[in-house]
C-alpha cells in the first residue's frame, strides 16, 4: 500500500455487528484519494444509488484521507457520504475533528456501515475491533450529552460521532456531530438513525508512514506560517459572521424567505453587534492553525434546562435563523442555533423550511397563526416541533420541497431549495454565477461544493448578469472544492495557495510517494465530480432538476430592479455547464 493509507476499508453490518476488512487497490486510491472522492466511489460500489436512503440496505460511508494524521494544518477532517433522505441524491458532508484522526488509527481508510441494529446502539470500533453496545439510555439525548456520557463510560480516549433526537426520529436534514462540529447538510444523521446507531465511537493505534517525513514536516511548518497571513485574517479576527454585513451591503442577504436582499437589523447580528452584547472566545478545530471558531456565551435553554452555554457562530446559521426568518433579535438567533446543535439539525435547512412555512402562513396556506416572520419564539417552537415530529413539525421535518408538495397551491415556486436541499445564504438574483452553482450542484443548492460566489465578488464577471463565460469560472471553483474535499483540506486555506493544484500535488507526493502533478490532480477533481453525477444518474437524476425555483426567475429582486435572472439565461448557462462537463448526452 502507498504511504498515507492503510489499503482497506472496514465494512460493518449493523444487523449483527459483523465486520470485514475489504482491500482497496492502489489505483483506486490514487484515482479518488479520500474524503468525498473515496466515499463516493465506495458508495457507488456498494449499490447506494439504488437503495432507499433510510432502508437497511443503504450504506453510509465515513471516509478519511491520506493527509489525515500529518502535521498539515486543517487536515483532520472526515467525510460522511450517503444517499440523502432529503434529496434522494448524493450527499457528502464534512466535519473537522479528532474523530478523523482516531478513525483512521483504527487501521482503515474508510468505514462503511450497512444494515439495521435491532435496538438503539453505539457502534464501538476499538483498534479495528467492532462491537455494538445497547444505548436505550441515550434515547432522546442531545449530541453533546451523548458524547459526554459515552466518554465517561467508554473512556476519554474515544472520539465519538453522534446524532441527536432529530436523527433518531428521521428528520430528513438531521446532522452527525462531533465536539460541536457537524457533518451538517443533507440528512446523514437520519441515515445513521435509521440504522438505530446513536453514535460511532472510535480509537486506535495504527499509524501510517509518510514517504518523505522530513520534507513533509518542513512543508507543514511553511503552510502553518502562511495560514496566519491576510488570506485568513477575517476568519481569525471576526469569523464567517462578517459575511453578513458584506452580503447585506451588496443586496444579496436572503431575507424573509428570499423576498428581499437586505435586512435592516443586520448590524445587530454582525460580529461587532454580537461582541457588544456577549462575551466571546476563539477556538480551533483539531490540527488547525487558523482558529475560525467564535463562541459566544449566552443564557440558553438546552435539553437539560436553562443554563449559560457557548454557541459557535457562523454566517450560515445567522442568516438562516435570522434574516431569512425576519428575526433580528441576536439572542433569539443564537439560542435557535444552539438548539439546532443540541437536537442535531442542519441550521440552513431548518431556517429555510421554517421561513417557507412562515410565508405560507402569511399567504393563508397554513393555519399556524403563531408562525410569523420576525418572531424568535416562533423559530424556537418550530425547531422543537421539527425535532419531535409533532404537529406542523412533522411536515417541516421533511424539508421545504416535500412540505410544498403537501401544501400545494403553487407553493413550490417559493420553496427555497434545489433538488430538495435548502439554498444557502446567497441571493441568486444578485449573484448569478452562484445561481448557476446552486442549480447544477450534485447535492443541491450548496455553497461548499461550489465557490462561485467568489467569482461574483471578483472583477471576472458581472455578478448581476452571468454570461456563458461565467460557466468556466463556476466549474473551476467546483473542481477545486472537489479536490479539497477529497484530500481533505479546509476551504479557508484556499486563499493561502498561489498555485493550489501544484502545491496540492507537492503535499501528496511527500505523503504517498506518488509522482503526481497538477495536471493529474485537475483530472482527479473532474473524475470525482463525474462519479457524483454517475451516482445521481443511477438514483434518478434528470437534467430538468438543474434549475432554480420560479421565485428567482424572470422577476427582479424587490428593491433592486437590476437583479433579474431570466429563465432563458439560466437554461443557457446550465446547458453550457453540461456541455463543458461532457454531460450533454444525458439530456
Amino acid at each position: 500500500m502507498p504511504p498515507g493509507y492503510h489499503g482497506c476499508y472496514l465494512r460493518i453490518d449493523a444487523s449483527n455487528g459483523q465486520a470485514e476488512r475489504v482491500p482497496l487497490a492502489d489505483d483506486l486510491l490514487r484515482r479518488y484519494l479520500g474524503g468525498s472522492g473515496l466515499g463516493t466511489r465506495l458508495l457507488l460500489d456498494e449499490g447506494g444509488a439504488r437503495a432507499d436512503p433510510l432502508s437497511p440496505d443503504a450504506p453510509i460511508v465515513f471516509a478519511f484521507s491520506p493527509l489525515v494524521g500529518t502535521a498539515l494544518t486543517t487536515s483532520a477532517k472526515f467525510a460522511v457520504v450517503s444517499r440523502s433522505p432529503l434529496t434522494d441524491r448524493i450527499n457528502d458532508a464534512l466535519a473537522g475533528s479528532g474523530f478523523a484522526i482516531a478513525g483512521k488509527r483504527c487501521g482503515c481508510d474508510a468505514i462503511v456501515i450497512v444494515g439495521h441494529a435491532k435496538q438503539l446502539s453505539v457502534l464501538v470500533i476499538d483498534d479495528g475491533k467492532v462491537s455494538l453496545h445497547p444505548a436505550e439510555e441515550l434515547h432522546g439525548e442531545s449530541c453533546s450529552a451523548t458524547e459526554e456520557k459515552l466518554r465517561a463510560s467508554l473512556g476519554s480516549d474515544y472520539r465519538i460521532a453522534s446524532i441527536g433526537p432529530a436523527g433518531e426520529r428521521g428528520v430528513r436534514y438531521a446532522t452527525i456531530s462531533h465536539d460541536g462540529r457537524h457533518a451538517g447538510r443533507g440528512g446523514s444523521g437520519a441515515v445513521l438513525g435509521s440504522k438505530h446507531i446513536k453514535a460511532v465511537a472510535v480509537r486506535g493505534t495504527h499509524r501510517c508512514d509518510w514517504a518523505h517525513p522530513r520534507e513533509l514536516a518542513e512543508l507543514s511548518r511553511d503552510l502553518s506560517a502562511r495560514s496566519f497571513g491576510p488570506a485568513t485574517a477575517k476568519y481569525r479576527e471576526l469569523g464567517t459572521a462578517t459575511n453578513l454585513l458584506t452580503l447585506n451591503r451588496f443586496g444579496a442577504l436572503p431575507t424573509r424567505n428570499f423576498q428581499r436582499g437586505t435586512f435592516d437589523e443586520a448590524p445587530a447580528l454582525s460580529p461587532a453587534g454580537l461582541s457588544a452584547q456577549y462575551s466571546r472566545v476563539r477556538a480551533s478545530c483539531v490540527a488547525c492553525t487558523i482558529g475560525c471558531e467564535h463562541i459566544y456565551e449566552i443564557a440558553a435553554r438546552t435539553l437539560s434546562g436553562p443554563r449559560d452555554t457557548g454557541v459557535r457562530v457562523e454566517y450560515e446559521s445567522l442568516f438562516a435563523l435570522g434574516p431569512l426568518c425576519g428575526v433580528g433579535d441576536s439572542g433569539a438567533v443564537l439560542r435557535a442555533s444552539r438548539l439546532c446543535d443540541e437536537l442535531g439539525i442542519d441550521t440552513i435547512s431548518a431556517g429555510g423550511t421554517i421561513a417557507f412555512a412562515m410565508e405560507c402562513v402569511e399567504r393563508g396556506l397554513l393555519d399556524e397563526d403563531w408562525l410569523t416572520f420576525g418572531s424568535g419564539n416562533a423559530v424556537h417552537k418550530a425547531i422543537d416541533l421539527i425535532a419531535r415530529r409533532e404537529g406542523i413539525g412533522d411536515l417541516l421535518a421533511d424539508g421545504s420541497r416535500r412540505a410544498a408538495a403537501a401544501i400545494g397551491h403553487g407553493s413550490l415556486a417559493f420553496a427555497p431549495q434545489v433538488k430538495g436541499l435548502e439554498i444557502a445564504g446567497y441571493e441568486p438574483r444578485a449573484l448569478q454565477t452562484m445561481a448557476l452553482g446552486f442549480a447544477v450542484g450534485t447535492r443541491g443548492a450548496d455553497h461548499n461544493r461550489s465557490g462561485a460566489y467568489e467569482v461574483d465578488f471578483s472583477d471576472k464577471v458581472d455578478r448581476r448578469h452571468a454570461t456563458l463565460d461565467s460557466v468556466r469560472h463556476a466549474i473551476e471553483t467546483e473542481d477545486r472544492s472537489a479536490l479539497m474535499d477529497s484530500l481533505i483540506l479546509c476551504k479557508f486555506l484556499r486563499g493561502v495557495f498561489t498555485d493550489f493544484y501544484g502545491e496540492a500535488a507537492g503535499m501528496l507526493r511527500l505523503v504517498t510517494g506518488w509522482d503526481v502533478d497538477a495536471t493529474e490532480l485537475r483530472e482527479t477533481a473532474r473524475r470525482i465530480i463525474a462519479a457524483k453525477q454517475e451516482f445521481n444518474l443511477l438514483a434518478g437524476w434528470t437534467p430538468e432538476e438543474d434549475t432554480l425555483p420560479q421565485r428567482f426567475l424572470d422577476t427582479p429582486l424587490p428593491g433592486d430592479p437590476t437583479a433579474v435572472l431570466t429563465s432563458d439565461n439560466l437554461r443557457a448557462l446550465v446547458a453550457e455547464y453540461h456541455r463543458q462537463r461532457g454531460w450533454t448526452t444525458h439530456e
